[in-house]
C-alpha cells in the first residue's frame, strides 16, 4: 500500500471515531428497570404482571430468606426465611413503578400476614423488594396510602431487595405451560374472590381493566 492510501486510510478512520463519537447514544426506551414483589403463589403474580404493557419478563423466585441457592422443597418445608417472589423487568418509558405499585396492591391481601389465600406459611407473604432508593421511598408511601384507604394494619413488608435466586424452571410461566391446572388452582384457592372482598371494584385480576 503507498504512503497516500495509508495516509487516506488513517483519516478515514480518524473520521469514523469523530462521527461515532458525535453519534447520539441509544435512547432512554431502550433501559429497562427491574422491580420485585412477593404476592403470594408466584404462578399468579407471573400472571398478573405479565399482562401489562410495558413488562418485558417476569421470572419467579425466591427472595429474602438465609439459605444460598434455595429450591421449592426447601423453602415451602419453611424456616429460610424466602419469600415466593418475582422479578419483573419493565419498560419505565411505557409502564411506571407507581403504576406496577398500584397494580401489586390490588391484587393481594395486604392485611393478610400469615401467607396469601389459601397458601399458609412465610414464603407466601407479601413483601415489596425495592431495588433502589427511589422505590423504596414509594413503596412505603403507598403503603401508608393503602393502611389508610383499607383502615387497619398493613402486613406487606418493604425493604431494601437482597440477592433474588430463580425458581426451577417448570415454576416459570406455569400458567401458560399448563393453563388448565393453574386455573383450577387459582379458582381453588380463592385468589380472586378475597382479592374482590378487600379492594372491591379496584381489585386487579390480571385483567387491565379491573386495575382502578
Amino acid at each position: 500500500m503507498s504512503v497516500q492510501a495509508l495516509i487516506k486510510s488513517a483519516v478515514l478512520a480518524g473520521a469514523l471515531l469523530v462521527a461515532a463519537s458525535l453519534a447520539p447514544g441509544p435512547s432512554n426506551s431502550a433501559e429497562t428497570k427491574i422491580a420485585i414483589f412477593a404476592g403470594g403463589c408466584f404462578w399468579c403474580v407471573e400472571s398478573d404482571f405479565d399482562q401489562i404493557d410495558g413488562v418485558v419478563e417476569t421470572v419467579s423466585g425466591y427472595i429474602g430468606g438465609t439459605l444460598e441457592n434455595p429450591g421449592y422443597r426447601e423453602v415451602s418445608a419453611g424456616g429460610t426465611g424466602h419469600y415466593e417472589a418475582v422479578r419483573i423487568t419493565y419498560d419505565p418509558e411505557k409502564v411506571t413503578y407507581d403504576a406496577l405499585l398500584t397494580a401489586f396492591w390490588h391484587s393481594v391481601d395486604p392485611t393478610d400476614a400469615g401467607g396469601q389465600f389459601c397458601d399458609r406459611g412465610d414464603s407466601y407473604r407479601t413483601a415489596i423488594f425495592a431495588t433502589d432508593e427511589a422505590q423504596l421511598a414509594a413503596a412505603e408511601a403507598t403503603k401508608v396510602e393503602v393502611a389508610r384507604e383499607l383502615k387497619t394494619a398493613i402486613a406487606t413488608a418493604v425493604m431494601k431487595a437482597p440477592t433474588f435466586y430463580p425458581a426451577e424452571g417448570y415454576h416459570q410461566d406455569f400458567y401458560e405451560k399448563n393453563p388448565v391446572k393453574y386455573k383450577y388452582y387459582r379458582y381453588s384457592c380463592g385468589r380472586n374472590a378475597r382479592v374482590k372482598d378487600v379492594w372491591g371494584d379496584k381489585a386487579y385480576l390480571g385483567i387491565k381493566d379491573h386495575m382502578g
